[in-house]
């Protein structure tokens, strides 16, 4: 684990002969308005001048160990720096906070959840916030993310799932985290290995989820796994397709040698006027770079799954076999 992470820089050299005002102002602006009494005393503030500034109104106390500066506003990540600072150096954030740091689909950002080591001695902090322990940690298990030291994104879906979310929020996690490259189907399988047998929580839902990863929807991920089950070559997801340099789009799913791009639609997005345009639209310019666009409605996704697989499967000869042919004569590109 890198240490460097876990420490609370000063931007001032507190070294240098620095007004200590200037030096608590400059690292709270560093830390979202926050402070704690370590870099109080750092930055040699004394004991009569903190008291000073809290009697006008400047510092107020946010929680053990920590204080606030008058005018910061109270966001979100302002109370994340606060856990952080009053738990102390070691502390991260994790579960369903550090989902909503990466990005995740889905996730919640109230309540606050931090974690420490299992060896660590901690005091308790007060609603919104959950403080775990744990006595796992990998050495790639914690990483910084918007400044904040926070757990990687395969290991937020471990914690994830040793929380407990219901399956549809886990398996947007695991999406996401696939999709936007944070993670990958082989990490999340490496990582999983080493903890088969160990008891942990979860660790079956995550087996069972992993395989149709990589979609943006609840209708993408059921059409990974009509693909898997039907045995058929598992596509590229979230792809985005340019024209020289100009972005033509980004698709659900495509077959990059074979030229084939499928589209899954539900319902919402695609009622009006206006958004059936639009969707005309994209699907002739997604054409006129040379792609086969088809698309596969929700209905044809949940009602008929034999029809997908079927039509599926035998657009993906025919196309496998214009390209075997045309690959095989001299001068000609498929």
């Amino acid at each position: 684990m890198n240490g460097n992470l876990f420490r609370f820089r000063s931007v001032v050299t507190l070294r240098e002969s620095v007004n200590p005002i200037a030096v608590v102002t400059a690292t709270c602006a560093a830390q979202q308005g926050a402070i704690s009494t370590l870099q109080l005393r750092a930055a040699e503030l004394t004991p009569k001048a903190r008291r000073g500034a809290e009697e006008r109104g400047w510092l107020r106390p946010a929680a053990p160990g920590v204080y606030v500066v008058a005018g910061s506003p109270d966001t979100w990540m302002r109370r994340l720096q606060i856990g952080l600072l009053s738990l102390g150096p070691r502390a991260w954030v994790s579960h369903e906070s550090a989902a909503v740091l990466w990005g995740f689909d889905r996730c919640l950002d109230q309540p606050l959840h931090l974690t420490v080591p299992r060896e660590l001695r901690f005091h308790a902090l007060p609603a919104p916030y959950v403080v775990h322990t744990t006595g796992l940690i990998g050495p790639h298990d914690v990483l910084e993310r918007r400044h904040l030291p926070c757990s990687s994104a395969t290991r937020t879906i471990l914690d994830l799932a040793t929380l407990g979310v219901p399956r549809v929020r886990l398996g947007a996690s695991i999406d996401s985290a696939v999709r936007d490259h944070h993670s990958s189907p082989t990490v999340l399988a490496e990582r999983l290995s080493t903890l088969r047998g160990s008891g942990r929580a979860g660790v079956r839902l995550i087996d069972r989820l992993l395989p149709d990863s990589g979609g943006e929807t609840i209708l993408e991920r059921a059409f990974l796994g009509l693909v898997r089950r039907a045995g058929l070559p598992r596509p590229n997801t979230q792809r985005r397709v340019y024209d020289r340099r100009r972005h033509v789009g980004r698709v659900d799913f495509s077959y990059d040698e074979l030229r084939i791009v499928v589209e899954v639609t539900g319902r919402k997005g695609h009622a009006s006027d206006e958004e059936r345009l639009r969707d005309a639209q994209r699907r002739n310019e997604l054409q006129d770079v040379g792609l086969r666009v088809y698309e596969y409605t929700s209905a044809d996704v949940r009602d008929r799954p034999a029809f997908v697989v079927s039509s599926l499967r035998t657009r993906l000869e025919h196309a496998m076999s214009f390209k075997s042919a045309h690959s095989s004569q001299p001068g000609v590109r498929a």
